[in-house]
This record gives C-alpha cells, structure tokens and sequence, in this order.
C-alpha cells in the first residue's frame, strides 16, 4: 500500500533531474509543488510514455475509461502487480499507459500497540525516484478531461518488511526511460518492477500531523524523537 507520499523540489530542480519540463499553464492552474503531504485525489505531475519530455499534472486515483463515476478513483490510488496482468481494468493500461511518477519519499504507519506511528520512507541513492504508475483518459458527462494515475505497488523488501508487507514499485535511474518507452513489450516492462534493495532505502518517525491531509508542511518530513516501544533495526 501507498497511500501517502511526498514531493518538494521545485519545478527547477525537477526538471533538470528527469530532462523534462512542465507546462506554465499546469503550474499556473494547480501549482503542485512543493507538497510534503500528497494524498490520493491530488494532483501531482507525472511523466507519461505519451509525452516523454514534459511533466503533466495528473490527479492521484485511477479512473478508468468506462466508469460512471468518478468516485471509484478513491478506491484505485494503487495496483497490485500480482494482477496488472489480469485485471481487465489494468490489463490494456498496463501495456499503454505507463508514466513514472515523481517522489522524494513516502510514508507507511508501523503498528505499535493500539497506536500507529508515521515514518517517512526514502531512498539512499536518489534525491528524488520515480514509482512505476499506470495512468487513464476519463470524460466526465459533463464532458470534462480528467487525468488520472496509479502507484503500483508489490511485495516489500527485507527492509521494509519492518514497517509494512507492500511498497511501491521504485524504479532504478536507468529503468526510468525504459519504463516509458512505448518499444518495451509485456514482459520486459514487468522485469523492471521489482522490490528497491534493503540497502538503498532508510526510513525515520515523523510528526503524527501527517496522518491529516490538511496538514501540509516542511514539518512533516522532518524526523522526531521516537516514540515506539519496538526498536527497529
């Protein structure tokens, strides 16, 4: 499961680390950045196998293009990739709309007694990664384009397996490019989904002011003094 990440470079730094650049009218219109909260139904930029060299701003939570409500985004903020490859809403998405999506960290809630502690999630060799992410075309029936993603998430690492069973698909540097490419088929886009190595990920506590949305601040990345019972190691 990722239901909650992060993203706070500026639009400057982001685009000189994925050698593309945004939309003035996308930044202007929802002015995505930073953002040390994102949660599903945010709009965030993404960069799709569509439209390499630039980042579009695409809101989090698939809907797919035959939904009669926009609503079932809510219950599609990720994908297992046990079941990309049979899901019939995934299945055609999957092969045609895969877009990377920008993070510099996310958070899972570890389990400590009644309560749930946040941690923030990153990774130890880049600033910012790219998540693996679908992302789907829907009209409203007021006849609105609506843009949408998905996280794709699988089986944790070693590591992570501390704080929780999933994470999201973390793509290496070098798959990035590869993850896009509309030449990749099938099974050589599944390869590059696998769980990010134990030794390249950290994680730390935060502020259990990011367990609400409308908390949104430099705050929230910062680390705090630990309040679990359990060490982590």
């Amino acid at each position: 499961m990722c239901g909650r990440s992060s993203l706070t470079k500026t639009e400057k730094e982001l685009e000189e680390r994925f050698n593309a650049t945004f939309y003035s009218e996308d930044l202007e219109r929802y002015n995505p950045l930073p953002n040390y909260n994102v949660a599903p139904t945010h709009y965030m930029p993404v960069i799709t196998n569509k439209d390499p060299i630039h980042f579009n701003v695409y809101r989090w939570g698939l809907i797919p293009f035959w939904a009669k409500d926009e609503k079932i985004g809510s219950s599609m903020i990720n994908a297992r990739i046990e079941t990309i490859q049979e899901k019939a809403t995934y299945k055609n998405t999957f092969q045609h709309k895969r877009c990377l999506v920008p993070m510099d960290g996310f958070y899972e809630w570890k389990k400590d007694g009644k309560q749930k502690v946040p941690f923030r999630i990153i990774t130890k060799d880049q600033e910012v990664f790219s998540v693996a992410g679908m992302w789907e075309h829907w009209r409203n029936p007021s006849g609105l384009d609506i843009y949408t993603y998905t996280v794709i998430t699988l089986p944790a690492n070693e590591k992570m397996s501390e704080l929780h069973d999933r994470m999201p698909a973390i793509l290496h540097k070098e798959h990035e490019s590869l993850w896009i490419n509309e030449d990749m088929t099938r099974e050589d886009a599944l390869s590059l989904l696998q769980p990010y190595p134990s030794d390249l990920i950290d994680f730390y506590e935060v502020s259990n002011k990011v367990n609400s949305v409308r908390e949104n601040e430099v705050s929230l990345i910062k680390p705090v003094q630990s309040t679990i019972q359990t060490k982590l190691f």
